[in-house]
């Protein structure tokens, strides 16, 4: 791992990589997580247009059972696909995402996402846009559009890198804010953060958004967030420069780490269910491509067992 960003030609590049998924696959990646994109992603993405009567090999879970009961006869209802949907991906480029032990950094990981997405959404004909939030001059807003330039620009200012902390004290519960007010309804938003610290205001603001929009989180994970390796003591640093030191052969010590990450993320997960959000986490250790692949198929379980 010897940098912290990848590079405009790595994230562009993953348009048309090749690597088996799952399965021995060996179509394209893309064309893969675009299929999976698709039909995970198209519970709000269409448009009521008829009434028919069932025909052989039609989706048993679009049966319209008022008209079959009427009529005596097996009806469902046919869908539009709404090829004008607005999908916004939001990523966190604060310093702290600077961060990794293991397999490659947590900005890295998070820009391979956003761009596996990106182009996932773009092979759909979505209307993509895009934040970035945790620099210190300020969010960066790309205007959804149907062009590819709005994925170009979001993936090459995502190969740039933070050197110095955000001025903003939550530029999450920010970017959610300006996500509130400013994004279509029906859209469909991606936010990609750091989230192995306590987000007071979240809750909040993610009510407010399923409202309107469908949401996931990606946590970016490392696994250094929950189990602290034992080297001794340690001197560590906060983003203010306060310093305290630990020591990390303290077996107890290292388990309260743990527990600390654990209670953080069940009340994300609590907070996801009860709102009706959904929750991908994905770890630096483990491969980008599997790891979403194995996400999406999650939540479309979860979609057909409803």
């Amino acid at each position: 791992m010897d940098t912290l960003k990848p590079s405009l030609d790595d994230l562009l590049e993953l348009r048309h990589q090749a690597q088996s998924i799952g399965l021995a696959s060996s179509r394209p990646v893309n064309s893969v997580l675009s299929g999976l994109y698709k039909s995970v992603f198209r519970g709000q993405g269409v448009d009521f247009e008829e009434v028919r009567e069932y025909r052989e090999g039609d989706e048993i879970r679009n049966m319209d059972w008022r008209v079959t009961a009427r009529t005596g006869k097996p009806h469902l209802k046919v869908f539009r696909e709404e090829r004008q949907r607005t999908v916004m991906i939001c990523v966190d480029v604060g310093v702290h995402m600077n961060f990794g032990t293991r397999g490659t950094f947590k900005s890295i990981l998070a820009a391979q996402v956003a761009a596996l997405l990106g182009w996932a959404a773009s092979e759909n004909h979505d209307k993509l846009g895009g934040i970035l939030f945790g620099d210190p001059t300020g969010i960066r807003y790309f205007q959804a559009s149907n062009s590819r330039r709005s994925l170009w620009q979001l993936l090459r200012s995502l190969s740039d890198i933070a050197e110095k902390p955000c001025t903003d004290s939550d530029p999450l519960l920010t970017t959610m804010d300006k996500l509130i007010h400013g994004t279509p309804t029906g859209g469909l938003i991606f936010l990609l953060a750091d989230m192995s610290q306590e987000i007071k205001g979240i809750e909040q603001r993610l009510g407010h958004l399923i409202q309107r929009h469908e949401v996931v989180l990606i946590p970016i994970d490392d696994i250094a967030d929950k189990e602290m390796p034992a080297m001794g003591k340690m001197i560590f640093s906060d983003m203010s420069g306060r310093e305290v030191e630990i020591d990390t052969d303290d077996e107890a010590g290292r388990q309260a780490y743990y527990q600390s990450w654990l209670d953080k993320r069940k009340h994300l997960a609590r907070v996801c269910n009860r709102l009706g959000a959904d929750m991908i986490p994905m770890r630096t250790h483990e491969d980008v491509h599997r790891s979403l692949t194995a996400g999406l198929r999650r939540r479309a379980f979860r979609m057909a067992s409803r």
